[in-house]
């Protein structure tokens, strides 16, 4: 298969996406695995396998594209039609304008459930819960069950809900997830039992979905061979991205979708796996090709196009060691003659000034600040190094901080129109409710107890006896709500209306309240970016915004900005230049990330990811020690940490090792007083603690 827009891809590129196309008769081809390895044009490659099956006469109407945010949904629409465009010219746009099933797996989810509801015992105006929510509505049950007024401490109500999450997601019993993530909760197994079927119970009497239901009922639909065969025929094709970060849920939709895999095409990395702590499990992408019989055909892209290939080498080097993965060993066209640079230094404090004085002399070569990234396993990792930036006026981002929705605020905000749009959702009204003088916990609870059992809810609202504090407020209250239902005003004038009655409260709740007050005038600007309420709230819940202005870490007055990042947040992205933190045993692979096999191998993983982030130079930076605060008989004293075991001896040939402060031939090292060096005492008595 030839023409213009295939000429930049390479062979691989080009056999991934032609794959399947062109059989007699239209016949639609098999399942395609495509492991993509870092920085091999993993999007490029997908974004031409959409646009080559519209080309090739696939009616994009028939077509589902699943990514996992909304952003990378959209930006697959604008290639799509960027590469539809070179070919088809003025019919490109008419084609991927139809291109309507493209988005996240819960966004998509909640679509299908809302198509399809009343088929499955829903009421279609069900409105969606985010996390918080969520671990709202559990701890109110909670509490009406007594639990939160044991004598023996119960799990806090996030606690709560991650449990519930994961054995929703793992598919998996929920004693095995206690054991295995949870053993300080197991004692209390048949209260979360109790407690769960109690929180279950109540979003279907409130008629709320959580996050997680958008793929739970999903799948159970699925499991219905007339619904399966149903919604899987209306799409021939599904093309699925980052396929190594779904869960046993997702799988089941996939397969229920596409039962002998025709028409379906998944891309990922096994080597990129490292979200295990959503309930994602690497097997998918594993055991994808024997799902099906036939197996799935299997097109690896290895070429990499962002890092040197010393970089390449060293992280080949490392994932090589990996247990089960497909093999692959990136390579690209960058020579280089540097190697990454492996960094013995004193401590944190000396791995913080290595740091700056690295970025700062990167800075005065031309290299810009947001062109380097300092990546580590945990947060709290870079606080010595934040200290440092801060003292020597170097700016610098750190993310990920709080999200958007996480934000009192706007979740007020939000409270409000999902109250007016359902009046059940008591998580909602509770919040609301209690915005008002007076109004506290057991007046919402009234309130919202009548109105779950009138027929009338807003004629019930305006006769209810209110505090006294509240008489003021209340009518404006209750007209607000009611004219939200009415839909008088239309969309999005609706959320003008809500921030004009809510300032008043802002203000008086919050100090900050005018940094807050541009935070509304920010989601408004979104709001008008949607053709109703019920999407604005569905797409917004799903897949929220970063942060809030006041809160991103942006520093305002400075265009240029070094990123500072967990590994986690940081797959996907690419720096000229990347510094990894702790690159120690205890801090990769973490403590807390060591208790089975499976474990320690996403320990490795996340090494991987972050050395492949970097694009020139690559410096992974060993602290030999670390101070501790008071955490052992001792008090305070010095823990001695040893290079990380994903860098063995056998490795290190593929890394300059050298230490830092660099001490001239001949000077006396700069070590100050004589200090104990290695605490042999200390280590022989820890053995026996």
């Amino acid at each position: 298969m030839k023409g213009a827009h295939l000429e930049k891809l390479n062979e691989g590129q080009r056999a991934a996406v032609v794959h399947g196309i062109g059989f007699p008769g239209g016949q639609i081809g098999g399942p395609l695995l495509i492991i993509a390895g870092a920085g091999s044009g993993k999007t490029n490659t997908l974004a031409h396998r959409v646009a080559q099956l519209i080309i090739s006469g696939a009616d994009p109407r028939r077509m589902l594209l699943m990514t996992f945010s909304r952003r990378a949904a959209s930006e697959m629409g604008k290639r799509v039609e960027r590469i539809c465009a070179k070919v088809l010219g003025d019919k490109a746009g008419i084609l991927t304008d139809a291109l309507a099933w493209s988005g996240t797996f819960h966004g998509i989810g909640a679509r299908v459930l809302r198509e399809y509801a009343i088929e499955l015992g829903l009421d279609p105006q069900f409105t969606i819960h985010d996390r918080e929510d969520s671990a709202d509505l559990m701890n109110l049950i909670r509490h009406d069950l007594g639990f939160s007024k044991m004598e023996s401490r119960f799990p806090s109500k996030g606690t709560c809900i991650s449990i519930y999450s994961r054995t929703v997601n793992a598919q998996a019993p929920l004693e095995e997830i206690l054991r295995a993530h949870f053993p300080w909760c197991a004692a209390w197994q048949n209260e979360l039992r109790t407690l769960f079927a109690s929180y279950v119970e109540a979003k279907q009497i409130q008629n709320v979905l959580d996050y997680d239901d958008l793929l739970l009922y999903w799948a159970q639909t699925m499991g219905d061979a007339t619904m399966a065969e149903e919604i899987g025929g209306r799409w021939d094709h599904v093309l699925v991205d980052e396929y190594q970060d779904t869960n046993r849920l997702q799988a089941t939709i996939l397969t229920g979708l596409k039962p002998d895999g025709r028409g379906l095409t998944v891309v990922g990395d096994d080597a990129q796996a490292i979200y295990s702590f959503r309930a994602t499990t690497v097997r998918n992408i594993l055991d994808f090709p024997q799902t099906f019989s036939p197996a799935a055909d299997i097109i690896t892209l290895d070429r990499n196009y962002r890092s040197t290939q010393p970089i390449l080498a060293a992280a080949n080097g490392v994932i090589g060691l990996a247990r089960n993965r497909f093999t692959k060993n990136l390579w690209t066209d960058r020579a280089s003659n540097e190697r990454p640079r492996l960094v013995t230094v004193r401590d944190e404090a000396e791995q913080a000034r290595f740091v700056a004085d690295e970025v700062l002399e990167n800075r005065e070569t031309g290299m810009r600040l947001k062109d380097q990234a300092v990546l580590f396993r945990a947060s709290h990792h870079s606080g010595p190094l934040e200290v440092e930036l801060t003292r020597r006026n170097i700016p610098f981002v750190k993310f990920g901080g709080l999200k958007f929705l996480d934000s009192a605020h706007v979740k007020d905000m939000l409270a409000a129109l999902r109250f007016a749009q359902n009046m059940r959702d008591r998580v909602a009204g509770f919040r609301l409710m209690q915005l008002l003088p007076g109004v506290g916990p057991a007046t919402a609870q009234t309130a919202l107890d009548a109105v779950a059992e009138s027929a009338e809810p807003i004629d019930t609202l305006e006769r209810l006896p209110c505090p006294a504090r509240a008489a003021a407020d209340w009518p404006g209250f209750v007209a607000l709500v009611a004219g939200l239902r009415s839909g008088s005003s239309g969309w999005p004038a609706e959320i003008g209306q809500v921030r004009a009655w809510y300032e008043p409260y802002l203000e008086r709740i919050h100090e900050d309240f005018e940094m807050r007050r541009a935070d509304l005038l920010q989601l408004e600007d979104i709001a008008a970016g949607y053709p109703s309420r019920e999407r604005f709230l569905t797409d917004l819940t799903l897949d929220p915004p970063d942060a809030t202005s006041g809160q991103a870490g942006v520093p305002l007055l400075d265009e240029d900005y070094l990123i500072l990042s967990t590994i986690h947040s940081a797959k996907g992205q690419e720096w000229r230049s990347v510094f990894v933190l702790n690159t120690v045993d205890g801090c990769i692979p973490s403590d807390l990330g060591v208790g089975t096999s499976d474990d320690i191998e996403e320990e490795r993983r996340l090494l991987y990811v972050a050395m492949t982030r970097a694009k020139d130079s690559l410096d992974l930076i060993v602290p030999q020690r670390f101070f501790t605060h008071g955490q052992s008989s001792t008090g305070d004293r010095h823990v001695y940490a040893s290079r990380t075991r994903f860098i063995p001896a056998s490795l290190l040939k593929l890394f300059e090792c050298r230490a830092w402060p660099v001490v001239s031939p001949g000077a006396a090292p700069n070590i100050g007083p004589r200090q104990v060096r290695l605490d042999v005492g200390a280590r022989m008595r820890g053995m026996w603690r």
